[in-house]
């Protein structure tokens, strides 16, 4: 299973940008994929999920501003980021859960200036 992020970078306060994570090794369509972030000194957390149905969930702090969504034929997950804050800087990880272990992406860097 690989797991390739890309899309972050630089972008002001209230700026926007989207995330892409393309996954190989695996049956995309049918599993749940996530994207987490780990923050300098601090824990990583999830931020969205997305089940094979087209579900989501969110952590509280990113309702409203973050959206996330696939592409199945592409095996693509996407994290479209919106009126980003300084607090959001961080890694951003995409992750799926397989045959009872966690299959991690190298994460991208996400840096929101104020």
């Amino acid at each position: 299973v690989q797991l390739q992020a890309s899309g972050g970078g630089l972008v002001q306060a209230g700026g926007s940008l989207r995330l892409s994570c393309k996954a190989s090794g695996m049956n995309f369509r049918i599993n749940t994929v996530a994207w987490y972030r780990q923050a300098p000194g601090k824990q990583r957390e999830l931020v969205a999920t997305n089940d094979s149905g087209g579900g989501t969930s969110y952590a509280d702090s990113v309702k409203g501003r973050f959206t996330v969504s696939r592409d199945n034929v592409k095996r693509t997950l996407y994290l479209q980021m919106n009126s980003l804050r300084p607090e959001d800087t961080a890694v951003y990880y995409c992750n799926v859960e397989l045959w009872g272990r966690a299959f991690w992406g190298q994460g991208t860097q996400v840096t929101v200036s104020s």
